[in-house]
Parts: structure tokens; C-alpha cells; sequence
């Protein structure tokens, strides 16, 4: 917390975060605001990130094993080479993600919105997919 110019006292939320290559694992991010961050090559094995905002967030070669990511909005995100083995995707608004060369093996993108996003040599081996999108 900080005092302004005209006294009152306010709280400051940052408006970018870069941990990159950080150790989350096991973390409990559910419903956090990371949109635009800097995940790339973070370890977030088994972390659970329901409902979190990821708009934008780079997750380049980040590893998202066992993740719970369920009702997490993942627009534009980056997840280019990710690991996503086993991850929760059920939900997630993932429309103009990157996915490409990501590991999707046993992943669950039922109802996943998948609109315009990037699968290019991505690994589909899922459990679920989106009815509506038959990816």
C-alpha cells in the first residue's frame, strides 16, 4: 500500500510479472490475474489454476503436468512447446492461443474454445475434446 498525492491511501496491483523459469509446482493460483505475464519455462507441475486469467500470458516451454487450468481464460496465450500432459483444459477459453509443438497428451479440452487457436505439430493425444469443435 502507498499514499497518493492527495492522501489516501491506496493498494498497488502490478500490471505485468515476469517468472519466467520460476518453480510453482504444487502452487495454488485459483482465480488469480495474470494476464501478460511472463511464465515461460515455469515448472507449474500440479499447480491449480482454475478460473485464472491468463489472456496473453507467455507460457512458452512451461510445464503444466497434472495442472488443474479448468475455466481458465487462456485467449492469445502462448504455450508454445508446453507441457500439458494429463492437464485439466476442461472449460478453458483458450480462442488465438499458440499451441503449437505443445504436449496435449491425455489432456481434458472438453468444452475447451479452441477458436483460431494454433495446434500446428502440437501432440493431440486427448482425452477429451470440445463437441463443438470436434478438435
Amino acid at each position: 500500500m502507498y499514499w497518493n498525492q492527495i492522501g489516501f491511501e491506496c493498494i498497488w496491483y502490478p500490471t505485468s510479472f515476469e517468472l519466467d523459469d520460476a518453480n510453482l509446482t504444487d502452487a495454488n493460483l485459483t482465480g488469480a490475474r495474470l494476464f501478460d505475464a511472463d511464465l515461460s519455462r515455469t515448472n507449474l507441475t500440479d499447480a491449480r489454476l482454475f478460473g485464472t486469467d491468463l489472456s496473453g500470458t507467455n507460457l512458452t516451454d512451461a510445464n503444466l503436468t497434472d495442472a488443474d487450468l479448468s475455466r481458465t481464460n487462456l485467449t492469445g496465450a502462448n504455450l508454445t512447446r508446453a507441457r500439458l500432459f494429463d492437464a485439466d483444459l476442461s472449460g478453458d477459453e483458450m480462442s488465438r492461443a499458440n499451441l503449437s509443438g505443445a504436449d496435449l497428451t491425455r489432456a481434458d479440452l472438453a468444452y475447451a474454445g479452441l477458436t483460431d487457436a494454433d495446434l500446428t505439430r502440437a501432440d493431440r493425444m486427448v482425452k477429451h475434446v470440445s463437441p463443438s469443435t470436434g478438435q
